[in-house]
Formats: structure tokens, sequence, C-alpha cells
């Protein structure tokens, strides 16, 4: 683009020189001519197609010459013009100004604190970041939190259900209904109870009518089993569902623990026990007919055994939450669940 102005300049400079040195009538003739070559060029060219060289040196010459004696009329100069206006001023803006930016480093850094500790505010976070020997404004700091959805610190959120129940976890139970359609179209409810910490199978059970005298026996079985277990319990998890009836809670709290409701159309508050649903359907029963309710007893104990003593999970680093003793040595053998729709792999004793 430079070069071609350059050139375009110059032979114009040398035209002008040439222009000079002819004498009039040469002068009337060339324009003659050059007026008819236009007359020909409009005549096959409705819109031509310049270079902004040829732009700027028509803007220029269009100055001095009297309308309607070139291609473009006064309003495309016009428009010519505050293009080259608008390029120069957009060129201006994108200039950089004010401080310099943050790196991404400390970007990230600002973020991982404001998330980690909701209570800090840009002061405080500011001051972390100086104790670390990174000088950034809070008002660099706001800025950044404002733009990525971190709210003020008041009102940023106290804590969290995953920071509760990971705080809570070592006396938390967990337990939730789903139901289960049979053969013959029937609904059966399945309860279950689910330690936090351990991921264990409490207990579990089915009925087809799962009415305030069926859930408070329930409560007392799981009680009981708790006791056996050694199992400290101070909390227990549950949604809004009907079926958790006010007896039902009245059992957990004779023996000392609290009741936590979800929130409505919250399941992440919950979130154990609706994973465990998820697994008991995806690994188990999306593969089986179910006949009624003994049969789902027999499936669910059956899986219930894998699921505490042989099947890993990633909260306890890939280990079952009761692992049963397995020999160093040893041929590898599978052992078949259901029918082969569970396999779980050891060594021969």
């Amino acid at each position: 683009m430079l070069f071609a102005s350059i050139y375009a300049v110059l032979r114009l400079i040398v035209d002008i020189g040439v222009i000079r040195n002819m004498t009039e009538a040469e002068l009337h003739g060339e324009l003659l001519a050059l007026r008819h070559e236009v007359a020909i060029l409009r005549r096959q060219v409705k819109r031509p197609d310049l270079f902004p060289v040829d732009r700027m040196i028509l803007a220029a010459i269009g100055r001095h010459l009297p309308s309607g004696r070139l291609l473009f009329s006064p309003a495309t100069l016009k428009r010519w013009h505050r293009e080259l206006v608008r390029r120069k001023w957009a060129a201006f803006a994108k200039r950089r100004r004010g401080r310099p930016p943050i790196s991404e480093d400390i970007r990230d850094l600002i973020l991982t604190m404001a998330k980690a500790s909701p209570r800090w505010g840009e002061r405080r976070i500011q001051g972390e970041m100086l104790k670390l020997a990174y000088r950034v404004s809070n008002s660099t700091i706001r800025l950044l939190l404002r733009q990525h959805g971190v709210g003020p610190a008041p009102r940023r959120g106290g804590l969290s259900w995953s920071q509760f129940l990971r705080a809570q976890a070592d006396a938390v139970l967990a337990c939730d209904f789903f139901p289960v359609d049979s053969v013959l179209l029937d609904v059966i409810y399945v309860l279950v109870f689910v330690e936090l910490r351990s991921r264990r199978l409490i207990f579990s059970c089915c009925t087809h009518y799962p009415d305030s005298a069926w859930v408070c026996q329930q409560a007392r079985n799981v009680c009981v089993e708790l006791q056996d277990l050694d199992v400290p319990i101070s909390m227990l998890i549950h949604d809004r569902d009907s079926k958790f009836t006010k007896d039902f809670d009245a059992v957990f709290k004779a023996e000392g623990a609290k009741i936590a409701l979800t929130p409505f159309r919250a399941p992440r508050a919950n979130a154990v026990a609706e994973r465990l649903v998820k697994t008991i359907r995806t690994e188990c029963l999306d593969f089986l007919v179910i006949f009624g309710e003994r049969h789902l007893m027999r499936v669910l104990k059956e899986f219930f055994d894998h699921y505490n003593h042989a099947r890993p999970h990633r909260s306890r680093e890939l280990r079952p939450p009761d692992p049963l003793p397995i020999p160093s040595a040893g041929e590898v053998v599978r052992i078949d669940r259901l029918h082969g729709i569970i396999k779980e792999y050891s060594r021969a004793a």
C-alpha cells in the first residue's frame, strides 16, 4: 500500500512536469482525447474499481476542477473522505491506554482466591497478592471479578452445600426414594440410605405402598444397623417428598441426629444419594425386567453386596467402602453376579 502510493505520487509529479513543457494546442488536443476516452469508458463500465491511491489522487485533483468533469459526484468524494477519517480514528482507538494488563497467571490466582474465599473483598485479595510480591490495584481486581461473574464479598454466598457436606461427611447419612416399574407396570418404591464419608450403603428396602408406618419401620431398622456397625450419625439429608413424614424424622431425632431438608427442585443438594440412584439404574436395573417385590429385593441385595465390597469409588481413590481381603498372589478369576450383568475380578485363594 505504501509503495503503491509513493509510485502513484511520483508518476503524478512526472506528468505535471511533462504538461508544463507542452504547448497550449497540444494540451487542448490531449484534453479532448481524454474526454472522449472517458466517455467511452462510461459506456462500458458502470462502476469502476479503484484502489485507495486512485481515490486519494482524484479527491485531491477534484478540488480544482468544476463539477461534472470527473467520473464521480461530490457526494462520492465526501464519502471517500469520511472513510479515511474513520480509518484514522479507528487506528487511534486501537492504541492501548491505561495500566498494562495483568498476566494470565495473576488473573487465575485472583479468581481462585475469590472463589475459594467468598468472604474476601478486593482489598483483602489485594493484600494477599501484595504478600506474594504482586502489585495489583483494587480497581483492577474489582473489574476482573465483575467480568467473570464473581459478586461482591458480602453477597458472594456463604457456605455451599459441597463445603458443608465435606465438613460434616464423617457423620452424615443421606436417603432417597426412587420408583421401579415392574413387568405388570406396577410401581415399586425403593428406599436407600448411604453414608457420605465411606459411600457405604447402609440399608435398602422396597414396597408398593410406602405409607407412614412402613417408612417409620425402615427408619428404626436403619438405626439398629448403624448401632451394629458402630457408625455415629449426626445428620440425615433427604428431600421434601411427602413420603418422609414427621414420624420418620422423629425416629432419627430420638437418636440425636438433625434433619436437613434440601431446597425445592435442588437435586444437587443431595448429590450423593441422587448419584447412587443413577448408579443402581445404569449398572443394574436398566438391564433387567422386575417381576415383583421379592425379585427386586434379591436383585438389590446382590447389587448392594457388590457395591459395598467390590465396586471401586472415585471419591475413595478407587477403593470399595468395605473391601474384602484379597490374596496378593494367585490366579485371577472372574466372578459373575446377576447372571453376568455385573463382573468382578479377584484372585483365587
